[in-house]
């Protein structure tokens, strides 16, 4: 069977089908059976991988995999994923796992210099997949005591997994060599699903000069024309993003941002109530999420068109990070996950207005905002500045 051709990477694949999957025990059940049926080849990538309840059954399932000849490629990130245990990682491979890490130019326990693996793909057979914002860990796994954080994944089976094999390929090896080895792994399926579902891959490496899916948050703002949902755990938009959106606005779209009211990362929590002010200056609806710590990561509008995957709306996943998102051109999946974020408002949200705003936080709490968003925009400074020189050009070359 011949390989499947290369597409341009602004190129849907047809020939799909799709399907929104929340996290927790939906999820990993989920990931459980794919890696149960699979008979090839198994493609796991992800940022953090913890040696915990839910890593330890994931590995019990993927080296079961490799025992009965499956082909199993694990890459997680080499800094947030560096507490696994020596005798974790000789376990899997010795069960003939193949096993690395994804390796920044600089790292210790105390700074991370170069891109993260940001990506949370599973690739099957090369025919399923799963693609979203979910780590391996409990923290996105339901528990006896504890609900899993609110996160989402596209399930999807038919022409776009060959595609993410080759993403998969390529940032599991830099020589050209061994890649060649493994690109009979890049197979289409042998009966496509006749149902027709655009979905195409979106990737955002500055190594790579690719910025392809702040490019598709930059073309939802500009077709837009009724309403745009965009949940977002980490929401510190650049001023393009911000410029786009507030046109958008103007015009008389109605964008609703789910975001998250308890983070995991206070400092970047109190930046982005800094700029809730900006938010109301342009008429934009704030809902906060406070079941659990919110981690989600997709987008919608017109009801029409849809994204999901690992990116935040900041700079670190538009210029630092390795990021993957898979956009969904199909009325029925961009209508599901509007009334599923619509649910998600109405039962587990709490409106955010600007008078809700200027009651809760005075003078002195908004200014301890401002001096967290200060700091935060340092931060995205020094860890993008040069990044961000490289992808804008690419950006505005390769659009």
């Amino acid at each position: 069977m011949a390989p499947v051709r290369s597409r341009p990477s602004f190129a849907y694949t047809n020939h799909n089908t799709a399907k929104l999957i929340r996290g927790g025990k939906e999820y990993f059940a989920l990931l459980a059976t794919l890696i149960h049926k699979a008979q090839h080849t198994i493609h796991l990538q992800v940022y953090i991988y913890d040696e915990d309840e839910t890593g330890l059954t994931v590995a019990e399932a993927l080296i079961a995999a490799a025992r009965r000849g499956v082909a199993v490629y694990l890459l997680a990130d080499g800094y947030a994923s560096q507490a696994l245990s020596g005798s974790f990682i000789k376990r899997l491979e010795e069960a003939g796992i193949h096993f690395r890490f994804f390796q920044p130019i600089l790292k210790s326990d105390h700074f991370y210099f170069g891109r993260r693996l940001h990506h949370k793909i599973v690739v099957v057979d090369a025919r399923y997949c799963l693609v979203g914002g979910m780590n391996i860990s409990n923290k996105y796994n339901d528990g006896l005591d504890r609900p899993a954080w609110l996160d989402w994944a596209l399930y999807a089976e038919g022409e776009i997994a060959p595609e993410l094999v080759k993403v998969c390929l390529e940032l599991w090896t830099r020589l050209k060599k061994e890649r060649n080895k493994l690109l009979w792994q890049v197979q289409p399926p042998e009966k496509p699903p006749s149902h027709i579902c655009p979905v195409r891959l979106r990737r955002n490496d500055w190594v790579q000069k690719r910025s392809q899916i702040t490019n598709s948050y930059l073309e939802m703002f500009k077709e837009a024309r009724s309403h745009i949902y965009i949940m977002s755990s980490y929401f510190l938009p650049g001023m393009l993003v911000r410029k786009k959106m507030a046109r958008a606005a103007r015009r008389g779209v109605t964008i609703k941002l789910i975001l998250a009211g308890v983070s995991d990362v206070k400092l970047a929590k109190h930046a982005e109530r800094y700029i809730y002010r900006w938010i109301f200056r342009n008429n934009i609806e704030v809902y906060e999420y406070n079941q659990t710590i919110l981690h989600g990561k997709i987008a919608t509008y017109d009801g029409k068109w849809a994204t999901i995957g690992s990116y935040n709306v900041n700079n670190i996943s538009a210029f630092a990070s390795i990021e993957l998102n898979l956009d969904v051109n199909e009325e029925t999946f961009a209508r599901s996950m509007q009334q599923h974020m619509e649910q998600v408002i109405h039962k587990d949200c709490e409106q955010i207005t600007e008078e809700d705003y200027r009651t809760r936080y005075k003078f002195m709490k908004r200014l301890y905002q401002q001096c967290c968003y200060q700091i935060v925009r340092v931060i995205f400074f020094l860890f993008t500045f040069y990044f961000k020189q490289r992808s804008f050009k690419s950006a505005h070359t390769t659009k």
